[in-house]
Parts: C-alpha cells; structure tokens; sequence
C-alpha cells in the first residue's frame, strides 16, 4: 500500500511524510474516525513509507525487498494485532492470520462485520486478550530484524480487554527506540485515555460524496446508483461500495422499514409479531446493520421536515415514502424512537433474546409513532 492509493486526506498524508522524512517519527500514532474512510490502508502506507529503502516524491517505491514484503504482508518487522474470538486452540492474532490476509487483501476499507464473519464469531464478540499484550512485549523487546524500525498495527484498540490494554500502556509509556505503535480506531471513546494521551492523534474525516461519487463511476457503477450511495454512506467508501455493488440488502432493509411503520401507525400487533419474527432471524450482525438503517431513516425523515434536500441523506425510494411518512417524526418522538432503536442494539450486541426484543422495540414503536404533534396530521396507511 502507497500513499497514492489513498483517496482524500491529504492534509493527514503530508504531515505524516514530513515527520518521516524529518526522522521525527512518534512512537505511537492513533488514527481515529468513522469505518470505511481508509484510516488502515493509510496506517499501511505509512508503514511501508517507514520501512521503504528508495523513497521518492514523498512515497514509498514500491519495487524494493521491503515494499515487496510489505504487498505480499510478510514483512518480518511489520506486525498487526487485532481482535479475535477464543476458539479451536485462537488465542493470539496470529492463530488467525490467514483470514486476516484475506481481509486486508479483499476488504481494505475494513468493515467490521465482515471480519467477523471471516472468524466465524457468531454471537461472540471479537477482542484483544491478554495473551496478545503479553505478545506485543515479546516482540517489542526483540531487536528488528531486517528494518530501522518494527511497526504495529493495531486495528480496533478499543476492542482490548482492560487487563490488556494496562499491559500494553506500559510498553507505550517506556517504548523500545526502534518500535512504532499504530492504533487504528473507529471508536476511540472507548480507549484508555492513558493510551490516547501518549500517542500522536490524527483524525481522519469522512470523504466527501464527490471523492466517493468519483471512485464509485471508474468502478463501472451506474450513474444514478453512485450517486445515490455517495448521498447515503456518510462519508465511508466502504459503505458506499456495499450500496453501489449489493444493493438488494438496502432494497430488504427499505421495504421491511415501510412495512413496519405501516404496521405499527395500525396498531397491527399481528403483523409486528411476524415481522419482528422475519427481522429476528437475520442473525446477529445482520439484524444489527438493519437497526442501524432504522435508526438512520428516524433521522433523515427529521431532517425531511426541514424542506432542505441537500441535508437529506437517502436514495430517491426513501424520499418517496418519506413525501407522506416525515411529518410523523418530529420533535415529539424523534429523541425516543431514536433511543429506543439504539437500546434494541444494545439488547441485540449483548445477545439478547432477538425475538422478544424486536417484537418489544415494534410495539413501543407503534405507540410513539402515533404521538401526535400541535396539530391533528392525516393518516399514511395507504401509503
């Protein structure tokens, strides 16, 4: 990975070859923001930047041992940590690098829910053990091998166990001279703030929808589509992508939310109990993705009401239903149907019963959907 595979953050890039190229590299980097923006594919190209023995033009070369290493991920003094599930003898990254290859190979933009799928966790949630801090000194502690410098990457730092994020501040606050840490977070909140202070933050901003409309149309993706997904994906080509290339989920997730919403302003218990059913037997990280689409339709039909398309993130489906459904969120139950939503995610990460809970989260629904404004609004049951 080069710095000029990288789309947007240029400001971020040009800071990181200047503290190279000055051999004023930190010892400890964190690169923090949402998923999908390309913060691992810089820390990547940074790493291999670091490690490149022709640099030229402010980019690694691309064509020398190390470069060709780190292509073909097997650069001894490069080493990546990440979060796993404790399974058939798993107990460090490692255990688990043939389908890490596989995802920095084919997923670059790094969407969670897909390396858990990879790994095969199920209802497990992915984390960094002890065992792995223990590993990281080790090797921290040992001379690089062929490079100036040993880099790790660690992805998803907030995914550590306590008893191993304590273990990894220790060799953070006392570093080896040769040893970079790069920490690449999508939810840096959750990070020990003793971590976060001893490390060199920069935050990655989403990418604009010209840069993800650009990239979407050299793929061959339609028009209309691309522009539809650069709207919607908040900044992330990792989501744009899966909406440009896979939109059947988005079509599922749109006509499941009409159809719930209709249910739910009729008081049609019967017909939220079998949706509820349908919607429960997604499976963990999919039924996820389409709370998270619920939450994100409260949201934009909010915004709806304010008559200002550009704030308006949704696909022209989504605006045709909304024309009716809109004026039912507002200031009266838009803070507690979001709410709510989020509380289901909650039960739903903590593996909660997926039944009982969206057939919960639906009837409540069904309730603040009908909370009225000041004014008495006309019915959408035929919408």
């Amino acid at each position: 990975m080069r710095f000029a595979d990288i789309t947007g953050h240029k400001e971020i890039i040009r800071s990181l070859q200047g503290l190279t190229e000055a051999g004023k590299i930190p010892h400890a980097f964190l690169f923090t923001g949402i998923s999908g923006i390309g913060k691992m594919r810089t820390a990547r190209a940074l790493a291999q930047y670091i490690h490149c023995k022709n640099k030229k033009d402010g980019d690694s070369c691309g064509v020398c041992p190390s470069c060709l290493q780190h292509q073909k991920h097997n650069n001894p003094d490069l080493h990546f940590v990440y979060p796993i599930v404790k399974k058939e003898g798993a107990l460090i990254s490692k255990d688990m690098i043939e389908q890490w290859r596989e995802m920095i190979t084919d997923y670059s933009y790094m969407p969670p829910e897909k390396w858990n799928e990879l790994i095969k966790a199920g209802n497990s949630q992915p984390a960094i053990y002890v065992n792995e801090s223990e590993e990281i000194i080790s090797r921290a502690s040992l001379s690089a091998f062929q490079e100036d410098f040993k880099i790790f990457i660690i992805w998803l730092p907030e995914k550590m166990r306590p008893e191993a994020a304590n273990k990894l501040l220790k060799v953070i606050e006392e570093p080896f001279e040769d040893t970079i840490f790069i920490l690449v977070s999508n939810n840096d909140s959750k990070i020990l703030p003793t971590i976060q202070s001893r490390t060199q933050r920069y935050n990655f901003k989403p990418l604009s929808e010209i840069e993800l409309q650009e990239l979407l149309l050299k793929t061959g993706v339609d028009p209309d589509m691309a522009a539809d997904a650069a709207r919607i994906s908040e900044g992330s080509l990792q989501k744009a992508d899966e909406i440009a290339c896979h939109p059947e989920e988005l079509i599922e997730f749109s006509n499941l939310f009409k159809e719930i919403m209709r249910a739910a302003y009729t008081l049609n218990a019967k017909s939220l109990k079998e949706l509820s059913e349908t919607v429960a037997g997604f499976g963990r990280e999919k039924l996820l993705r389409f709370l998270t689409y619920c939450g994100r339709l409260i949201r934009e039909n909010y915004i709806y009401n304010f008559q200002i398309p550009s704030l308006v993130l949704m696909t022209q489906e989504e605006s045709n239903f909304s024309s009716k459904f809109a004026p039912f969120i507002h200031d009266g139950n838009v803070e507690r149907l979001s709410e709510e939503i989020a509380r289901a995610s909650q039960d739903i990460e903590r593996n909660g019963n997926s039944k009982i809970v969206m057939f919960d989260l639906f009837l409540l629904l069904s309730r603040l959907v009908r909370t009225p404004k000041a004014n008495t609004l006309p019915g959408f049951e035929n919408i």
